[in-house]
């Protein structure tokens, strides 16, 4: 599972999110609207990204 990478963009701006909402999304690395990052599929990755997924969108490379 550890081998599979997801893509994780920021669809939606931050501005209106909760603080700890924000936070997750920096500790994602995510930094601007339509930034585009790719993290592991571990259920650490999936956690931080089911806290925002309001604000992301998913793909599974």
């Amino acid at each position: 599972m550890a081998d599979k990478k997801i893509k994780i963009t920021l669809t939606k701006s931050v501005i209106g999110a909760l603080p700890l909402q924000r936070k997750v999304v920096e500790a994602l690395g995510l930094r601007k609207m339509n930034h585009t990052v790719e993290h592991p599929d571990t259920p650490q990755t999936r956690g931080a990204v089911e806290k925002v997924k309001h604000l992301v969108r998913i793909e599974e490379v």
